[in-house]
């Protein structure tokens, strides 16, 4: 009976792995480059080290037996899990990390954010040995967040760097921050809202009686964060900042957004800004990371980057008011 260690290889998982994703033999066989003979001989030595089926004989079709499915779903975490080590591995060799993840805050500029990405997969560097440039070969993974959840993506390690934070959160040690700007915000509503005629600075008295578009704070295990609504008030809460544009300019209710956003629909006349009695709303933005203890120069390459661009001011000021098309 083969050895039940020298059984379990790369090799045979992925044989596992193709043979489940493709539904036969002989799919997985043309897929590995082998005949499906040789892939049948290999599947009784896996059940032979192990003392178990994987396949159910009776069955035209390729299927799993409970202990097959069990080995497919750990052979996959472990060959997931080797994909990880090299790529850490690699990442020692180059300085390059493997995956570099952004969580975005939902105000701020899309136009912006993609050039940014674009000028990362752009960069070409000389690796030792070759004589051509290469790109990094970081995978970027972007996401966006609303408030509360920018901070909370960061310190549950969810992303390595969120951009467009605020201060107000508690840090628990290790996080760096440093200064985007500001964004104001400025009350709009549909020009026929029963409000966009009223004369003078609105009273929380007056709006509790509108209905309010909110931005769902995408916090799941931090705090939520509540802004500018006002109690028993009628609130019509959507994902993200544009869909709260779109919500008031079809006059579904009134609220704050980023002066950046409402300024061409102000310009066009398909929004009104009204004052409000309470201060006027400006939120202060930041971007953070993890910090090393040898600085910045211990970070990996691809934050590295990421962090050298935010520090240009042009960059910054237009993360936060160039802003393509009225809903981009």
């Amino acid at each position: 009976m083969p050895d039940r260690s020298s059984a379990l290889t790369p090799d045979a998982l992925a044989m596992m792995d193709a043979i489940a994703r493709t539904g036969s033999f002989a799919a997985a066989a043309r897929e590995l480059g082998k005949v499906p003979s040789a892939l049948t001989y290999s599947v009784r030595q896996l059940e032979e080290a192990l003392d178990v089926l994987l396949f159910d004989r009776s069955s035209r079709q390729a299927q799993l037996t409970a202990a097959g499915t069990e080995l497919l779903v750990e052979g996959r975490r472990l060959l997931q899990e080797m994909d990880a080590v090299a790529n850490r591995v690699r990442r020692v060799a180059s300085g390059w990390e493997t995956q570099l993840s952004i969580s975005v805050e939902d105000i701020l500029s899309v136009p912006t954010l993609f050039e940014l990405v674009q000028a990362f997969c752009d960069v070409r560097e000389l690796r030792e040995g070759s004589t051509e440039r290469q790109a990094p070969g970081t995978r970027i993974r972007l996401r966006t967040d609303v408030l509360t959840g920018t901070w909370e993506a960061l310190v549950t390690g969810q992303v390595d760097l969120a951009i467009g934070v605020s201060a107000g959160h508690a840090n628990p040690g290790g996080i760096e921050l440093r200064l985007l700007g500001e964004v104001p915000f400025v009350f709009c509503m549909a020009p026929h809202h029963p409000l966009a005629s009223r004369e003078g600075p609105l009273a929380d008295a007056e709006l509790v009686h509108h209905r309010a578009v909110a931005v769902a704070d995408t916090a799941q295990r931090l705090a939520p964060a509540t802004v500018n609504l006002l109690p028993g008030q009628d609130v019509l809460t959507v994902p993200n900042m544009r869909m709260k544009a779109e919500a008031l300019l079809r006059c579904l209710g009134c609220g704050f957004i980023p002066e950046p956003l409402a300024r061409p629909h102000l310009e066009a006349g398909t929004l009104v800004q009204k004052e409000t009695a309470r201060a006027p709303t400006v939120a202060q933005m930041h971007y953070a990371w993890r910090a090393e203890r040898g600085g910045t120069a211990g970070l990996g390459r691809a934050l590295q980057w990421w962090l050298q661009q935010l520090e240009s001011p042009t960059t910054r000021r237009a993360l936060l008011e160039r802003h393509a098309g009225p809903l981009c």
